[in-house]
């Protein structure tokens, strides 16, 4: 995977993760609790992996 493909995952994974995160801590507040804690930790997850993907990134060398 090229280094911009990689950036851009970087970033859909941090961001579409944080709003599974939100969106699953909204469901706690009402009467879903298995759904809510399941897109919560799923959302964690996908931010966490993307986190992670920054580390991976800064380790590839460039093309150029």
């Amino acid at each position: 995977m090229s280094p911009a493909g990689v950036e851009k995952l970087v970033w859909v994974l941090i961001y579409g993760g944080l709003i599974v995160v939100g969106l699953g801590a909204a469901l706690l507040r009402g009467d879903r609790d298995a759904l809510g804690w399941s897109l919560v930790l799923g959302g964690g997850t996908a931010a966490t992996v993307g986190v992670l993907l920054i580390w991976v990134r800064s380790r590839m060398k460039d093309d150029a």
